[in-house]
């Protein structure tokens, strides 16, 4: 039985977001929530990022990853996630997760799911298929957005947490696919000069193109059309993610407190600010083009507060 929340939104007044404005938008969506269960938030990204960035802070380098150092690898994410399962003897950081997932009830699969993804990167240098980029969105994209859907709607009762009253994993995939769909077509230049590449090979073929290609359109050559029949494609499968998250997200409003409500969003809105700057016929791709200034994400969150604040008086 899921409950059906009312209620004020003084929590939303007097919030100053000018020192975070460029901030992770899940960040600056947390922020929102009462102070304990934001901490929760920071504790499990924090783990999350350490494991992402051990693995794209060497592709990074750009060197070949030899078999051995990609075992080790592997071995020193794979050992982190199997003493957080038996919850053995750890620093601080580690312990303070600890804390949070019993706390908080939060299940232990998006990290193994996470792992999972990030052993793929050191294995695999790309997608060969769009199909092959949505398993590893299961880790990458969808795993981490499920930790933030259950710690929106985990619900104190008494002196405990009660785990949500729906799937976190169905709930966050359609929002997790749009918003790292988004991402992509955000970070098309600062991922190709750090050497990533998240573009599929069936579609750079499908449009007879070749990584190299994007790479030069990254450094400053004219986007041809291939190229931007490439950004037009990805833009249409991030419209179809948008349209099933702010389904999703209508859904999930009468069984979350106004506040986790609203901070869902305001993950919404700020994605939906950057997909708008995406022009497959005239733009040119660069992070100035489609990264909104910090005054421009301000005037977007008040815009956010203010329609839900309607909405929710009506």
């Amino acid at each position: 039985m899921v409950t059906k929340y009312t209620g004020e939104l003084d929590f939303a007044q007097g919030l100053d977001f000018s020192q975070i404005l460029t901030n992770p938008i899940l960040d600056i969506a947390a922020r929102f929530w009462e102070t304990d269960r934001y901490k929760a938030f920071r504790v499990c990204y924090r783990s999350m990022r350490l494991i992402d960035d051990l693995v794209d802070n060497r592709r990074i380098l750009g060197t070949e990853i030899s078999a051995e150092e990609a075992d080790q690898l592997r071995k020193t994410m794979f050992d982190w996630l199997e003493s957080t399962k038996q919850r053995t003897e750890a620093d601080q950081s580690q312990q303070e997760l600890y804390e949070v997932l019993e706390r908080f009830r939060v299940p232990l699969w998006p990290w193994e799911k996470l792992c999972q993804s990030m052993a793929y990167d050191l294995e695999h240098n790309g997608f060969a298929s769009f199909h092959q980029f949505l398993r590893y969105t299961e880790g990458a994209a969808i795993a981490p957005a499920s930790v933030f859907m259950h710690l929106c709607g985990v619900r104190r009762d008494a002196n405990k947490y009660v785990p949500p009253g729906y799937d976190i994993r169905k709930a966050a995939r359609p929002l997790a696919l749009f918003s790292y769909l988004v991402h992509i077509l955000r970070d098309f230049q600062k991922d190709q000069q750090s050497g990533l590449n998240y573009f599929a090979d069936d579609l750079l073929l499908k449009h007879s193109l070749q990584v190299s290609d994007l790479r030069q359109i990254a450094d400053g050559k004219p986007a041809t059309s291939s190229f931007r029949a490439l950004m037009g494609n990805y833009k249409s499968f991030a419209e179809y993610y948008r349209e099933k998250a702010r389904r999703t997200i209508n859904e999930l409003s009468s069984c979350l407190e106004p506040r986790y409500g609203l901070s869902l969003e305001i993950i919404y809105g700020l994605y939906l600010q950057i997909f708008e700057r995406v022009d497959p016929e005239s733009g040119v791709f660069t992070e100035k083009e489609l990264n909104p200034t910090p005054a421009q994400v301000q005037v977007r969150i008040e815009d956010i507060v203010a329609e839900f604040t309607r909405h929710q008086q009506t």
